[in-house]
């Protein structure tokens, strides 16, 4: 049996997933707030409850679900490691480059499994064109735009009216400091691949201009192998969006669009598709058409797991994490990839404010020197 205890309310996006499993018990539930953690311990019956994360650390647990702030993600990792459990933690994966390093070594040390929580590579249309990718549909892939359009400007201020953590550690940086839910899925469709250097700029101040971060910020990322990511952050402009992210991916034979609202759909068009125009020219194709391509764990899905939060990904995410404590084998979405796409965030803040001076991204890697652990200008 894996013990699990979670540390933040966040956390529980990931019961659905956790309870599912007949080898998992949720033992633990740690927060600051002494009337959150009465209530959610009392609402899911967990039996024990801490207000200080290193108590629960000596508590009778395997494996800890980091969702607490993101300033506090790499500090609780370190010491989760250091205490011999397993993480998984919530996005981003730090919040300076240093942490990073700090994060890749505890994991190297400890021997212990860490899996950053990037639920968006759990969507189901995600691996649905991700499994299109490989069979060859595409073609070669050569561009991908993906953006992150949430506006969080009614989070950053708690109801007792003192701001709140969002305030400082997102929109009180500069540029694209959650780049992640969008790259994800990006860079598991170039697989293999790996983003070598970003430039960024950013829109200024015009929504908000009481605020550090930009209203928009543009994040142009050149693989290794000289392909093109183009990321959009923005989580202060005004405008109503049917979800959160958007992607396009572009190959020599065909291309994949996410739905962009009034009415629109996942959509999917290849060279040669005999695909009748409709009223307005466009030949795509929904993509729920091919369904074929869906790998088998998500299309023989319980209706249980395909209703766990955010879109169902957060049943699968579980189970991944789960599975790799069993086999102590670390994830696909382990530390190194972790500080990859974070870095991304991080690095196009120095390049928005030197005027999208193009930046490298490590090498992140197992092992990697340290005579490399460095940001070069």
């Amino acid at each position: 049996m894996i013990k699990v205890g979670i540390v933040g309310a966040r956390g529980f996006s990931a019961l659905t997933g956790l309870r599912a499993r007949p080898d998992v018990e949720i033992t633990a539930f740690c927060d600051l707030n002494e009337d959150l953690l009465k209530a959610k311990s009392q609402e899911h019956n967990i039996k024990h409850t801490y207000r200080v994360f290193e108590d629960m650390l000596e508590a009778d647990i395997d494996a800890v679900w980091i969702a607490s702030p993101m300033q506090c993600h790499v500090p609780q990792a370190i010491a989760a490691l250091e205490a011999g459990k397993h993480v998984m933690s919530e996005v981003v994966a730090g919040i300076s480059i240093d942490e990073l390093w700090w994060l890749i070594e505890a994991v190297e040390c400890s021997g212990k499994i860490y899996m950053f929580a990037e639920n968006t590579c759990y969507y189901p249309y995600v691996q649905q064109v991700r499994e299109m990718v490989r069979k060859g549909l595409f073609g070669e892939l050569y561009y991908a735009e993906c953006s992150y359009i949430h506006d969080i400007t009614d989070i950053i201020v708690y109801p007792n009216g003192k701001r709140s953590w969002r305030y400082y550690w997102q929109l009180g940086t500069h540029g694209a400091f959650y780049p992640t839910h969008s790259l994800g899925p990006v860079m598991q469709w170039f697989e293999d691949d790996r983003i070598a250097s970003i430039a960024a700029f950013g829109s200024g101040h015009h929504v908000r201009p009481d605020l550090r971060n930009e209203d928009t910020t543009l994040v142009m990322c050149r693989l290794e192998s000289g392909k093109l990511v183009n990321l959009r952050v923005d989580c202060l402009s005004p405008r109503p969006v049917p979800s959160t992210v958007y992607f396009q991916l572009q190959g020599t034979k065909g291309v994949f669009e996410t739905l962009r609202g009034c009415g629109d759909v996942n959509k999917i068009w290849f060279k040669g598709m005999e695909q009748p125009e409709d009223a307005n020219g466009r030949m795509y194709r929904p993509l729920s058409d091919f369904t074929d391509y869906l790998p088998d764990r998500f299309k023989n899905a319980s209706e249980d797991q395909k209703s766990s939060t955010h879109g169902g990904s957060d049943f699968f995410i579980v189970d991944d994490f789960i599975n790799a404590i069993n086999t102590n084998t670390q994830p696909e979405c382990n530390v190194y990839k972790a500080c990859e796409w974070t870095s991304v965030g991080l690095l196009s803040a120095l390049s928005v404010t030197n005027n999208g001076r193009e930046i490298e991204i490590p090498n992140f890697r197992k092992n990697m020197p340290r005579e490399e652990q460095f940001i070069k200008l």
